[in-house]
């Protein structure tokens, strides 16, 4: 518990919840954040379970293409880091509002499997529609909702169901451009590059006449 402005992290900066400049500047670049649309938004979430799975010696996700056109990426990792203020209140690492000091700006930063850098869940945030975060610790669980990166919903307590994990689920706003071909299964089974984690994929669309 203490001043959020003082806490530290390797990956966000916990003294805004918000950074809108970098969620204009986000959608100003979709095209080039984006590449390969929504497929490549769906890596830039699993390259955050895959961290995770990593750190704990492995992990399995989930990955569900919904009938509404949404995508669910949910992992069994620890949840995303949930913290008490000074007040006590619970306030979440602004992982999907802020930029990912790692790799956002990095000139030689990661690649994901599908051949374009990584600049973190911050830009699926701001490319959608509407987003949904929820993430489930061993002290607490909580779901936000996010319209273009900016919460319209405050952090809201979810009932323990004795799982950890975090889930997001985002419809991908006009900016993103069609993935190439058809976004299947088979294709993000083509690109796992994934060693620690194990991702099941799920298609609830309905099928074609």
């Amino acid at each position: 518990m203490g001043d959020r402005e003082t806490w530290v992290s390797t990956t966000h900066d916990w003294a805004a919840s918000v950074d809108v400049a970098h969620l204009a500047d986000a959608r100003e670049r979709a095209a080039d954040l984006a590449p390969g649309g929504v497929l490549h938004l769906v890596l830039e979430v699993l390259a955050y379970a895959s961290e995770e799975a990593t750190e704990r010696g492995g992990g399995r996700c989930r990955v569900t293409f919904r009938s509404d056109g949404s995508v669910s990426v949910a992992d069994d990792g620890r949840g995303t880091d949930t913290r008490l203020d000074e007040r006590g209140r619970p306030v979440r690492k602004p992982v999907m509002s802020t930029r990912d000091l790692r790799v956002f700006d990095a000139v030689d930063g990661p690649v994901l499997p599908d051949g374009h850098p990584r600049r973190g869940v911050s830009v699926v945030s701001a490319l959608s529609d509407w987003l949904v975060h929820r993430n489930r610790r061993s002290h607490g669980s909580w779901e936000q909702r996010y319209e273009r990166g900016v919460p319209v919903t405050d952090l809201v307590p979810v009932e323990p169901d004795g799982t950890t994990g975090t889930t997001v689920t985002f419809l991908p706003g006009p900016l993103v451009q069609p993935s190439p071909g058809d976004l299947t299964p088979d294709v993000i089974a083509s690109l796992r590059d994934w060693p620690d984690l194990t991702v099941e994929v799920v298609d609830e669309r309905p099928v074609a006449p």
